[in-house]
């Protein structure tokens, strides 16, 4: 990968429902085109300030896909796209329009600790892993 953020999931590393979604993903990711970062690490609080992503209330992700930051819906179906078949038939719900699409994923982010619960610390990568999480930035970036 020539763009250090393609491919890179920034997420809520202390939301059990972010960090099991990592967890499927990085099953799911046969390529292993995929890497992580959580919000709370050095890495991932320099991109959310550069994106503008609330630090203490963060209500959605970002996903860099071929050089492009997405959020909220976009970003779930480019995650989808980027998984493959089966996945990949997700994307059919980005005919729906953006508008929708991001009142049902915000209506869930909002509400995801009070359904799923939030750890006091953040999920730790197996050692297998830990080749596809980015805590700091990687040399070049910034």
């Amino acid at each position: 990968m020539s763009d250090p953020l393609d491919g890179l999931w920034l997420f809520d590393g202390v939301c059990n429902f972010c960090s099991g979604s990592v967890r499927l993903a990085l099953r799911l990711d046969r390529k292993g085109e995929l890497r992580f970062t959580p919000l709370q690490s050095p890495f991932g609080r320099a991109i959310a300030e550069r994106h503008g992503l609330d630090l203490e209330n963060p209500d959605s992700f970002l996903f860099f896909d071929r050089g492009r930051p997405l959020d909220a819906s976009d970003a779930v179906l480019a995650l989808a796209r980027r998984l493959g078949p089966p996945w990949s038939l997700f994307a059919v719900f980005g005919a729906i329009p953006k508008r929708w699409r991001d009142a049902a994923y915000l209506l869930l982010a909002r509400h995801r600790y009070r359904l799923m619960g939030k750890r006091e610390t953040c999920m730790v990568p197996t050692p297998q892993q830990r080749a596809r999480f980015l805590l700091d930035p990687p040399p070049g970036w910034g």
